[in-house]
């Protein structure tokens, strides 16, 4: 569902893939080739979002604002299921881990990773190319070259992924 608020049109580039369930309201601006997942929740009612390119939003991700703190997400992003993105910078290239919550004025710089389950306090920065994990989340080690393949693959698996689901029919029609 996508949604104006106050006068703001969520602005959606080419080759998107926005589920069905997923809410997509106000002052948010996904780019060329990104996705967001079944019942994630992209809400620009109190600052901008904005998502880069190719970045993907799984399943239940919660991408939220406060007054004057919008949410970036950069290129080539993965926001793992159930993550919570709230108020903050998380830079290119970085991997938010499943039911990972990252809050308002955190900066996760690029090639980071932020292991599923870890909380990213308010105003911390991560990175770059660091891996955290914890509540509250710590750096753990550096992020290797082989390790920022492993971690790019979900980009590359969800730009295959949303291509398959564009083209899902409904069957209760």
């Amino acid at each position: 569902m996508i949604l104006e608020h106050k006068g703001k049109k969520p602005k959606i580039g080419k080759n998107v893939f926005i589920a069905l369930t997923a809410t997509v309201i106000g002052d948010v601006e996904i780019e060329d080739g990104a996705s967001v997942w079944y019942g994630a929740v992209l809400r620009g009612d109190m600052a901008p979002v904005k998502v880069g390119k190719n970045t993907n939003i799984q399943d239940n991700c919660t991408v939220h604002t406060d007054t004057d703190k919008p949410a970036v997400i950069g290129d080539n992003v993965t926001i793992g299921h159930n993550a919570v993105v709230h108020g903050c910078t998380v830079e290119r290239n970085c991997l938010i881990g499943i039911n990972a919550v990252v809050l308002n004025d955190a900066h996760v710089k690029t090639g980071s990773v932020v292991a599923s389950g870890s909380v990213v306090k308010e105003g911390q920065h991560v990175g770059p190319c660091h891996l955290v994990a914890g509540i509250p989340a710590s750096m753990k080690r550096e992020v290797t070259e082989a390790d920022a393949e492993e971690f790019g693959r979900p980009v590359r698996d969800y730009l295959r992924l949303a291509r398959e689901h564009m083209d899902i029919r409904r069957v209760d029609e």
